[in-house]
Order: C-alpha cells, then structure tokens, then sequence
C-alpha cells in the first residue's frame, strides 16, 4: 500500500482577508431579528407624544431610544439612602436600596432586581456582540445591562443608568 501525504488547502492572503471579514460581519449578521424591548407588549403603554411630555430629553433617550448616559453623571450612582428605585416613566418598584453596591462604573449598579417580575431582559447587538439589555417589565423602558461581574450572591451586575429611575425614600 503507498502511502501518500495529505495535502492542505491552498491558503491565500485573499482568503484569510474574506474570513477575516466574514467573522467581523458575523455579529451583525446575527442581530438581524434580534428582538428589541419596545417590540413586546407591556402593560403600560403611551403614545411617543405622551412619553415626550413625561420625561425629560435625557430620560426620553434613555427610556424610549435605548440610549446611555455618561459615567459618572448621576447622582443615584452615590446614593446610600435606604429606600426603592422606580422607573422614571411609569414608577414600577424596580430595585431595592438593599441589592445596591459600587461597581466603580460610574452608574447605579445592582446585584438583583426588587423582585423577579420587576425587570424583564433581552438581546442587544449594537455594539456588535450580544449584552443582555434589561428593561422595565411594566412599560418596556430601557433600563441599563446586565453583565456577569457582579457580587455574591447572584454573581451579576445590573448596570442602570441613573436618569431611567427615580429614588423614593424610606
């Protein structure tokens, strides 16, 4: 029997630069359908002009277009008080003053929600590889992430931006 060596595919500089952009494009590619918290239906509802007229441009950005406010901004970051965080566009008790901590971030984090039906998640994709966006079970508004870094005992981070929550309290 002879035995003959294998023999490997051509590689070309042409095709590592198409694989290269092929695995770049991948992640957009896999956003597309990717579900957005606006497209569910919540319990609270309110047309675009009425949420205009309700929050401010900032809490609109944040709640409404899935914006981001600058670290360090927000003064809820800093807040020790023991009370609850609402959300600012319909006043769902969110989280507790309790499951607070300082992730050094520069936005209020948590290590859990107030209670299991407080906050509702999904997939983001518009930085190019998936977070898990959280949001306001109530009425959908765009909260923050959740990331894997967090403390003991839920092992995560609930990264919220201060402008989506209104502090009342105790």
């Amino acid at each position: 029997m002879e035995h003959r060596p294998m023999r490997l595919p051509f590689v070309t500089r042409r095709t590592v630069i198409a694989a290269a952009g092929l695995g770049a494009a991948l992640p957009f590619v896999a956003s597309c359908g990717a579900s957005e918290a606006q497209a569910k239906s919540f319990p609270i509802t309110k047309s675009e002009a009425d949420w205009r007229k309700l929050l401010t441009r900032e809490q609109y950005r944040i709640l409404r277009e899935e914006g981001t406010e600058r670290a360090f901004t927000s003064p809820l970051d800093k807040e020790k008080r023991k009370g609850i965080f609402v959300c600012a566009g319909c006043g769902n008790k969110l989280y507790s003053s309790a499951h607070k901590y300082d992730s050094g971030t520069g936005w209020p984090s948590f290590w859990q929600a107030n209670d299991k039906g407080a906050v509702g998640t999904s997939t983001d994709y518009k930085i190019g590889y998936p977070r898990t966006e959280v949001h306001c079970a109530d009425c959908g508004g765009h909260l923050g992430h959740i990331f894997g870094d967090g403390p003991k005992p839920s092992g995560k981070r609930h990264c919220i931006n201060g402008l989506a929550l209104k502090f009342v309290p105790a």
